[in-house]
């Protein structure tokens, strides 16, 4: 480029620098104080080409945008094979352009072009200049084109008279103008290349310039933002193929633009964006264009950014059943703005690659309607047709995501709305349901403004929420796929065209006086810079599917002026079937607080199918909608049975360029005490409603009462819902609501549970119990008449009690066969048919009997770098639970005689420990946590000195100071305890804060110990039935490479972990202190007396030895008190396995709870201590910087655990495995492990002398060289017919390895001969078998 493309290329790297960086996010994303945005240096542009590429572009500039002169060629191939069904639709758009000109042709007169939105000319100038280089024969359409563009290079500007501050049309023309000049650059002439790229050039800069003083030159993710800077970046990538230097400057301010928005879009973990679908779908038009471009043009892949992983759910998951229309949350048409066929093919391209973008872009296409209102717009139909077509991959063949075709629960945690019965086609019976209660501006956002962790975000000043509507607990329902209840879209920001509530009287109303909204209404745009407005915030509290019926919940309180003094607007949605909604209002007020009336609005804006009032069995005030005789009905009541009159209403506003009609019911309610509840019921036409009231309004929660189609149905809904106490005390279990009728108890979150067909049966024993004891009654009395009259009847008295009795005892017998037959109890007497024979309704007989389920206590143990801490964020920052990590600075375990390493022990703990009494301190302190953990807090001193601490704590010994030694300078470590004691300290303050505002918040223990996972009955002997026990196991590979390769110096050394094992087998400790040692730390063991040097070995016999004694510890604990967990599933499947925990515990899993562990796990934003992020890609490192020989090394010693907890093996068998499996195998057996049992070797123990004795002599491998040795998986028969054809051992053998513990072998001897002619016959067998 010459010494002035030099001078830019510097400069362009100094504006780089000039990008400051904030701290992270405490907690949440990150936990270290690491440069998150520092990594944004790496994209330096540079465009350096190869000479023979220069050479030939030299006289062949374009096409170069999307692709090559080269590919023109298999082009052209596709769109008559694999690309022909999106080229007909491109055909069929240049034709239509081409039968009405005075419409699609840029005006004559520049004054008639500038005198309204005239995005439509750049939009359709892209793809019918790929009809004409694909279709070079058709010279209408270039000549066409090319009288197009000419007006377009001869008007001054291409500006909107109105809209003199707005760049957006004029970056439509740009980006057309400079797409189709790159496209058909070889069919022009000098001429108008010079002329057009004069054009382009100046237009760009323009932009540019106005970048630096506009608002969307600093707002990120928002439509202008993204739709701008992307034209200034494609009409640098074309002027600059023609080494213009001052493009360079251009493009290093547009790459730096746009990787801001993709680092801030990672942090939206669920694919949304706030604007909603219409605009979301403008905005990502002109981000895929961006990734794509940057990918091409400057090799930066944004590819496997998080946000792009998950957008496709922002196009299926909003999706109303027949794939017309969707959900019209924000400012919004019926559906999209632009494509998004073009996003959903890309999506599949370059991200997902499984064809469900493929599918539905085809369903999109196939469904879409031609004309009405939810038809394309004439400006935006045709823009993304051609990224469509050179997107589009025929390889992967187009099919419907998992699950298609059956209603299920989608939730967009970040954007904080909940869909279901997306994404189907229209048919009796889906039904769509949608519920909108989030934060401004989306969560992410919200806390980035809130949180302020990046100094380059200027809180609200660098977003632009604007399109936002005050909507928070705004619902739709659309039963059959009809729309019932609907959004009103696209119009000015009132909260009554949504379907919210509004309170009276307001003293801070802005507009229709009384009344007032939520913040930030009564304007054009939705007034996000106004005070308070930027706090405003909605929260979805539960949300949870069951089949046919579902249940959400959200909080909007927040979003109203603080001046109205609510306490809490809840609202609640209970889809009770197909067809039938119940929405539940729960309005509480504080005591001086001036509202006394509110207004619930239902909005519609079907113009043929109208509200009109109803009344439903002349009780309840209503409205119906009669569509084609088909009639949806709704109707309301308060608490105190109280159903006033409807209005409908109906409204004109103004949107984008015309004017929406919608219509809607107010109904209008009085709050007369501190707390108000009404109910609205909504229902199809298939669905009959013969009873509704409240049957209970109490403090922490309602019931009301419904009979659906000659079926009773309990609704039950928790309005005290922060407290799980109050909520376990109303519903019987930790949720939200649950579902009661003759066949079921549906416990949302839960599950449901089938309700046994008792009462039939006992009717029927009753009946025929009755039945025999009369008759047994009559015969006796006809016996007494009989006696009294024997003299006249001369009938024999002895003959007669004789037949009586006999009869009397056959009756009887007959009861007791039939009653003993039909009886499934066991105060039944002798089963003939025992219920257990159902193992289902065995099941549900016991979870219906279990009314209470109770509120968890929850422990987690792990082996330590497992990564357990990442589930802090499941119950960090949750009114439900109260997270402890242990040990902290401040949060110890107590001094006992027994002690705890901070690795890892093989000492185990009974039940009978805790039974007789045995570390009492523990018992103590395990009891002060779990019953009264405020109070535990409170009495933890957080101002003691480090040096106070260590005159009261006893001198530790020599061999514990040697492992606390620091290699760091002392004023280094000084800062960094200190700064650890703080943080410690101010955790322990919030805690003590959050347990005093929930009191009935659960304990979550982290016991990060590894110790601790082997002492797990003793803690539910101490903790009882409450105790739910989390296991959290990795991958041994993984763990093994955190632990030795991932940092320097290695965790292995940092930790001293030589030492620890060391500790772990001392006299003192394991015969003194520890009642019983688990056996499966024998091997380590014998390795360590061996003085084994390699730490991968070590390790590996480590972590085999404590997974293997975990399982066999907890296989005593009952079902419903342990889980097993594995990190890798944490991280990749963050969702499914949330509720997987939450299912165990017995709680529900909250949305915002969902949405911290998805950032923690997905987003490159978090790290663990030691391990750097966390994603899973990140988790998976080992799998290219581990060394093979070592992979090998730990498959062999752990493949079989391996393969028992689901990780697969990588690398071939060896021999040892196999007697590895036979060994471990029989050590799982063994339940019951004492102090004697570390004595006295098992039948495995004996087993592992048997093999060694059999590799000193010839018969395999030896144990010293097994771990080296690569054989086939044919070593594992190997192992198994060695030893089944081996001779036994002596007497004297076994004996004498009972005496040392299984440990001592011919293979161990040391000063003698034959050990070393052993070692050697050892080293000549490995190279045999390696041979």
């Amino acid at each position: 480029m010459g010494e002035h493309s030099w001078k830019y290329g510097a400069c362009s790297m100094f504006l780089l620098t000039l990008f400051a960086v904030g701290t992270a996010f405490s907690g949440l994303f990150n936990a270290s104080d690491k440069d998150i945005f520092g990594e944004l240096e790496q994209f330096q542009l540079a465009e350096s080409r190869a000479p023979e590429l220069r050479k030939l572009q030299a006289t062949n500039f374009h096409p170069n945008l999307f692709f090559n002169q080269a590919d023109v060629q298999l082009l052209k191939q596709r769109s008559s094979t694999t690309h022909s069904h999106i080229f007909k639709v491109i055909r069929a758009a240049v034709l239509t352009m081409l039968s009405n000109v005075p419409l699609y042709m840029p005006p004559a007169k520049h004054a008639e072009f500038s005198s309204k939105w005239n995005e439509i000319y750049g939009n359709n100038l892209p793809p019918l200049a790929l009809y004409c280089l694909l279709s070079p024969e058709d010279s209408a359409a270039l000549q066409f084109l090319m009288k197009f563009m000419d007006r377009m290079a001869e008007y001054p500007d291409w500006k909107v008279t109105s809209a003199p501050n707005d760049e957006v049309p004029a970056a439509h023309s740009l980006t057309g103008f400079a797409t189709a000049f790159d496209f058909i650059y070889s069919s022009l002439d000098q001429p108008r290349r010079d002329l057009y790229l004069r054009r382009i050039r100046r237009e760009t800069e323009e932009l540019y310039e106005t970048s630096k003083y506009r608002g969307w030159g600093k707002q990120f993710l928002q439509n202008h933002q993204t739709t701008n800077i992307l034209a200034i970046l494609t009409g640098a990538i074309v002027v600059g193929a023609h080494d213009d230097p001052e493009t360079m400057v251009w493009k290093q301010v547009c790459v730096n633009y746009m990787e801001k928005t993709m680092f801030l879009l990672n942090h939206v973990v669920d694919g949304s964006l706030d604007e909603g679908v219409a605009y979301g779908s403008y905005t990502a038009k002109s981000i895929a264009q961006y990734v794509f471009l940057a990918q091409r043009h400057f090799h930066i892949d944004n590819t496997q950014n998080n946000w792009l992983r998950t957008h496709f759910w922002f196009y299926y998951a909003t999706l109303l059943p027949g794939f017309q229309r969707t959900v019209g949350i924000g400012d919004s048409n019926y559906n999209w703005f632009y494509g998004p066929e073009s996003q959903l093919v890309f999506l599949d391209a370059f991200v997902m690659r499984n064809g469900t973008g493929n599918w539905l872009a085809q369903q999109i296409r196939k469904h879409r309607p031609k004309d009405g209102p939810m038809g394309q717009s004439s400006a935006q139909r045709w823009t993304t047709l051609h990224t469509e077509f050179i997107w589009y991959d025929a390889r992967l063949a187009p099919q419907p995501p998992s699950g298609y075709a059956r209603a299920k629960m989608h939730i967009f945690s970040n954007w904080g709305v909940v869909t279901y019965g997306a994404g189907l086609p229209i048919a009796q019976g889906n039904t769509f349901v949608s519920f909108k209660s989030g934060k401004l501006g989306g969560r992410a956002v919200f806390d980035i403004v809130h949180a302020k962790p990046y100094s380059w975000v200027d809180g609200w000043n660098s977003f632009n929420p604007g399109h936002e509507h005050p909507d928070q607990n705004s619902f739709t329902f659309a039963p059959n796929g009809q729309v019932f209840v609907s959004e009103a879209l696209y119009g000015p920001k009132y909260s009554y065209l949504n379907n919210v509530l509004v309170f009276s009287p307001s003293p801070t109303s802005q507009c229709n006086a009384p009344w007032e909204g939520q913040l930030g209404e009564c304007a054009k745009w939705l007034r996000y810079t106004d005070e308070g407005v930027g706090d405003s915030a909605g929260e979805v509290i539960a949300a949870s599917s069951h089949r046919d019926t579902m249940f959400v919940s959200g909080e909007a309180a927040p979003a109203y002026s603080p001046a109205m003094r609510l306490k809490s607007v809840y609202r609640a949605l209970v889809l009770l079937n197909s067809q039938t909604l119940l929405v539940v209002d729960h309005v509480e007020k504080w005591d001086d607080s001036p509202v006394n009336t509110l207004s619930a609005f239902f909005h519609n804006l079907d113009i043929d199918f109208k509200y009109v009032a109803h009344r439903y069995m002349d009780r309840y005030n209503g409205a119906l909608m009669d569509v084609w005789d088909a009639h949806y009905k709704m109707f309301w009541f308060d608490s105190q049975g109280y159903s006033p009159n409807t209005r409908i209403q109906e409204a004109e506003q103004a949107a984008e360029f015309k004017k929406r009609w919608t219509q809607f019911v107010n109904v209008t309610f009085p709050v007369r005490g501190a707390v108000g509840r009404m109910a609205y019921v909504m229902h199809g036409p298939y669905v009959q409603i013969s009873n509704c009231r409240f049957i209970d309004s109490s403090k922490n929660g309602l019931r009301i009462s419904l009979v659906v189609n000659n079926t009773e149905k309990i609704v039950s809904i928790v309005t005290n819902y922060k407290d799980i106490g109050a909520r376990s005390g109303y519903l019987g279990f930790g949720g939200y609501a649950k579902v009661e009728d003759r066949y079921q108890i549906i416990r949302f979150g839960l599950g449901a549970q089938l309700v046994p067909k008792q009462t039939s049966v006992d009717n029927q024993l009753f009946d025929f119990g009755f039945t025999v004891n009369v008759v047994a009654g009559v015969i006796l009395c006809v016996a007494i008449g009989f006696l009294t009259l024997q003299r006249k009847f001369y009938v024999c008295f002895t003959r007669l009690m004789r037949y009586a009795l006999f009869s009397v005892l056959m009756l009887w017998i007959v009861e007791l066969l039939f009653v003993s037959n039909s009886c499934d109890q066991l105060l039944c007497g002798v089963k003939w048919k025992s219920a257990a024979t159902d193992p289902e309704l065995s099941k549900q007989l016991r979870l219906y009997d279990q009314h209470h389920f109770p509120l968890p206590t929850v422990v987690i143990t792990t082996l330590p770098g497992s990564g357990s801490d990442i589930l802090k964020h499941l119950f960090y920052n949750n009114s439900d639970f109260v997270y402890l990590r242990v040990p902290t600075e401040h949060l110890d375990i107590p001094e006992t005689e027994f002690e705890f390493d901070s690795l890892v022990d093989a000492c185990e703990w009974t039940r009978s420990d805790a039974q007789n009494g045995r570390f009492k301190i523990i018992q103590g302190w395990l009891h002060s946590m779990v019953h009264n953990t405020h109070l535990h807090l409170q009495n933890i001193p957080l101002y003691e000195t480090n040096r106070a601490k260590q005159v009261q704590r006893a001198s530790p010994p020599h061999d514990k100071r040697k492992r606390m030694r620091r290699r760091e300078p002392l004023s280094e470590m000084r800062g960094r305890v200190r700064a650890s004691s703080d943080r410690d300290a101010e955790y322990v303050r919030e805690m003590r804060r959050h347990t005093g505002e929930y009191p009935n918040a659960r304990l979550v223990l982290n016991l990060r110990s590894g110790s601790w996972a082997l002492k797990l009955p003793f803690i539910q002997e101490v903790v009882g039935p409450s105790l739910r026990a989390i296991y959290v196991v990795r991958d041994p590979r993984a763990w093994i490479y955190l632990m030795l390769y991932n940092s320097k110096p290695s965790l292995y050394s940092l930790k001293n972990i030589p030492q620890h094992l060391a500790l772990m087998f001392k006299e003192d400790t394991t015969r003194e202190r520890c009642p019983a040692f688990a056996s499966e730390f024998r091997m380590l063991w014998r390795l360590l007396s061996r003085s084994e040097a390699n730490p991968v070995l070590l390790l590996a016999h480590l972590w085999l030895a404590h997974t293997a004694a975990v399982l066999r510890v907890t296989a005593t604990l009952p079902e419903e008190a342990y889980l097993q967990v594995r990190f890798e599933d944490v991280v990749n499947f963050p969702e499914d396995t949330a509720q997987r925990i939450h299912a165990f515990l017995g709680v529900p899993v909250t949305p915002s709870a969902l949405n911290q562990l998805m950032f923690t796990t997905s987003t490159n934003l978090y790290n663990l201590m030691y391990e750097g992020d966390i994603s899973p890609a990140s988790i998976n490192l080992w799998r290219k910087n581990l060394p093979r020989k070592d992979i090998r090394l730990i498959e062999d010693t752990c493949g079989f655990l391996m393969k028992r907890l689901g990780y697969s093996r990588r690398a071939g068998s060896l021999f040892f495995t196999g007697v590895l499996e036979i060994v471990s195998q029989e050590a799982l057996r063994n339940r019951n492990m004492s102090t004697e049992a570390y004595k006295e070797p098992s039948d495995a123990g004996i087993l592992i002398a048997t093999y060694e004795k059999l590799s000193a002599a010839g018969y395999g491998p030896p144990a010293t060289s097994a771990y080296q040795s690569s054989t086939s998986s044919r070593c594992l028969r190997k192992t198994r017919r060695t030893l089944k054809n081996s001779p036994e051992l002596t007497a004297e053998e076994q004996k004498e390895a009972r005496r040392h513990g299984g440990m001592k072998t011919r293979t161990s001897q040391v000063g003698t001969g034959r050990g070393d002619r052993t070692r050697r016959q050892d080293e000549e067998t490995g190279r045999r078998d390696r041979t």
